[in-house]
């Protein structure tokens, strides 16, 4: 059925519209409140790169930068401070919604330090740390879906704690991924914990597929390998729906959702178009199924607010046509695993990036605001 808006009738459709940014600009503002009242916005994604942005901006911060510099707090402590302040004052935001949908939504992650996205102990650590730290039920830690980062994964569900697990791009890190949720899960009810609390999304990363194949196939630049640049990223996502639809639909899993537990929806990130030459909607419109998620910058909000288009249920039974463009892709010369593993890397690195970015921000802000400075 038709509702007011393009936003209205994707969440009508079962999408959960996410927010990709977070700031205390945006928190101080009315901004984000506003997005859950007029825009269908019911949850929040944060990562390094968008703290990073975040943080130029000090004048927001400057009260609790002052605090910081005057005590002499440590530039890895004050970016724990005002990070963790940020994600805890979006929780509470977000807390309405969260309880309005019974924990599906309201829902605001905080990623752990990239830099210990191959480091198993650490991530399980800091992971634990963070959820402590900000204190909100309707949290959730995002882990990279590294091969270190899959036990932890499952280590940091089985002591209750919510996850996000992000940098997904290969259907078969995806099913390794649910089988962490699963296993991570069962024994959290082992250990005692109410499952009906716990939520988990799997960051199945879109856009950045189509960039790196886009790339290769122009390289190739035959007719049959042009023709294929834009196809890569969609039909990807859509297989990785299927699995989902899978294994959300065995024994195994009937018996955690009688225990109370959530099915661990996917969730579309990476949903900006990079190519210009694409629709600005692209990855949200074709990406139409119940049970999703899809967290957008406000770019492709405010793009798909303005003029987008549903065309029902994009996703569901697309796998066969989904599987023909990867023989496609292989038959013009087309390496997925190599895709899958330099994207994989790449996306460590620039969030990893990213936190050095911010760390040198916070470190000359702390700087210029020291007693010695004044």
């Amino acid at each position: 059925m038709a509702t007011d808006t393009p936003l209205a009738d994707l969440s009508a459709a079962g999408v959960s519209i996410w927010l990709d940014d977070l700031s205390r600009q945006r928190i101080e503002s009315g901004n984000l409140t506003s997005l859950i009242q007029d825009d269908h916005v019911v949850g929040v994604t944060s990562n390094p790169t968008i703290f990073a942005s975040a943080f130029a901006d000090a004048d927001h911060y400057a009260e609790d930068l002052d605090a910081l510099a005057a005590r002499g707090a440590s530039v890895e402590d004050a970016i724990r401070e005002l990070t963790t302040e940020d994600v805890r004052r979006a929780c509470d935001v977000f807390r309405g919604v969260w309880q309005q949908t019974g924990g599906v939504d309201g829902r605001v992650s905080l990623e752990v330090d990239p830099g210990k996205a191959h480091d198993t102990e650490a991530t399980v650590a800091e992971a634990a740390d963070l959820w402590k730290t900000v204190d909100r039920p309707n949290l959730m830690i995002k882990i990279p879906a590294t091969r270190e980062g899959i036990p932890a994964i499952t280590r940091t569900l089985a002591e209750g704690i919510s996850v996000n697990v992000t940098l997904i791009f290969s259907v078969q890190r995806y099913r390794e991924v649910m089988e962490a949720y699963l296993a991570g899960m069962e024994q959290a009810r082992a250990n005692g914990h109410d499952l009906t609390g716990m939520a988990s999304v799997a960051s199945f990363f879109v856009s950045r597929v189509d960039s790196e194949v886009d790339k290769r196939l122009d390289a190739i630049g035959s007719e049959a390998a042009l023709n294929l640049r834009g196809t890569a990223a969609i039909a990807n996502a859509r297989l990785a729906y299927a699995a989902f639809l899978e294994v959300f639909g065995t024994e195994r899993w009937a018996a955690l959702k009688g225990a109370g537990a959530k099915p661990q929806r996917p969730l579309w990130a990476s949903t900006g178009v990079k190519n210009k030459a694409y629709p600005d909607t692209l990855y949200v419109t074709e990406l139409v199924a119940p049970n999703t998620v899809n967290t957008m910058p406000e770019a492709t909000l405010r793009a798909f607010a303005d003029h987008g288009e549903l065309h029902g249920d994009a996703v569901t039974g697309t796998e066969d046509a989904a599987r023909e463009v990867f023989a496609s892709l292989a038959h013009v010369g087309i390496d997925v695993d190599d895709v899958y593993q330099v994207l994989e890397d790449e996306g460590v690195k620039k969030f990893d990036d990213s936190w050095s970015e911010l760390t040198e921000t916070v470190s000359d802000q702390l700087t210029r605001r020291s007693p010695g400075q004044k």
